[in-house]
């Protein structure tokens, strides 16, 4: 007679079994936590950064931000554990792998959104706390609801994107340019259309992703095009006629090679995971070095 092995048992029970630090770490998606560092973006422009404040009050968003975020990833993944598992790369998620138990996944969830808004409220300014229940509450409309309406659900995550610039400069109490918000917008706008234009094209009407079936890759192609041509019109326009010395000027080279790199990867199948991309592709990493010399030059020398 052959004793066959037993069979895998189920994600709620390899979860008592396996469950650890590490894979709740993993569940927190630190990775993500890149999108946050667009609360420095402000402080840098108006030149804050090089003050004990300007850092410290930078730090505190940042921290805040990342709080808010990674709970409302395991709420987010609590919630759709099942459809995860049926995902060819979500199903590795550990809530849906089954390394952190769904109840425990919800319980951290809700302590870190609760801690999010409570850590920014340490100076004793109400405004970003309000900052970060405003984005907490555009994530969990998102979640729950705009994520099932098309075009909404696009400008829905690149507001997110805006709320954790806009964040950084209450955080330091520094004014906002119209000239960034409408670069910040149309950014956040260029880099979701590709999201969701790269998640298209690698699901191959395969998608558990319901949302992707009103658009198609022309579209998010246009609207990708659209925003990412008026930013750069935007950047030289703020570069050319705000800003003295050669350095801004200079800056819509890299500025201009960031862009066009982005729509390069993108076009490739590569662009699902925008953070990533910041993460791993060496030539976007240079051409943002060099952008950030040459901004930081033309604050501090001009």
């Amino acid at each position: 007679m052959i004793v066959r092995p037993p069979a895998d048992p189920p994600a709620a029970v390899r979860a008592e079994r396996r469950f650890s630090l590490p894979a709740l770490v993993r569940a927190c998606r630190p990775r993500q936590w890149v999108k946050n560092a667009l609360v420095f973006a402000a402080p840098a422009a108006a030149g804050v950064l090089g003050t004990a404040d300007g850092v410290r009050g930078a730090l505190l968003a940042f921290a805040a931000f990342c709080l808010a975020a990674s709970g409302t990833y395991l709420l987010n993944d609590a919630s759709d554990v099942e459809a995860d598992r049926r995902h060819p790369r979500k199903r590795f998620r550990p809530v849906a792998a089954g390394l952190v138990p769904v109840m425990a996944a919800r319980i951290i969830g809700v302590a870190l959104v609760l801690l999010a808004p409570a850590l920014a409220a340490l100076p004793g300014d109400w405004r970003l706390p309000a900052v970060v229940a405003g984005y907490l509450a555009l994530t969990f409309s998102y979640t729950f609801w705009l994520k099932h309406q098309p075009v909404v659900d696009l400008v829905a995550v690149a507001g997110c994107h805006v709320i954790r610039a806009f964040a950084g400069a209450v955080a330091v109490d520094v004014p906002v340019t119209s000239w960034f918000l409408v670069v910040v917008s149309l950014g956040s706008l260029q880099l979701v259309a590709g999201k969701r234009e790269a998640e298209l094209r690698a699901a191959q009407g395969n998608s558990t992703r319901a949302i992707l079936a009103a658009y198609s890759p022309a579209y998010l192609a246009q609207v990708r095009t659209m925003a990412s041509g008026a930013m750069i019109v935007t950047y030289c326009l703020w570069a050319l006629n705000d800003h003295p010395g050669p350095f801004y000027a200079l800056s819509i080279v890299p500025f201009l090679l960031i862009v066009l790199r982005h729509n390069l990867l993108v076009d490739r199948g590569i662009g699902e995971e925008p953070e990533e991309l910041a993460l791993r592709d060496r030539p976007t990493q240079l051409f943002a070095a060099v952008l950030l010399a040459l901004l930081v030059t033309g604050i501090y020398l001009t």
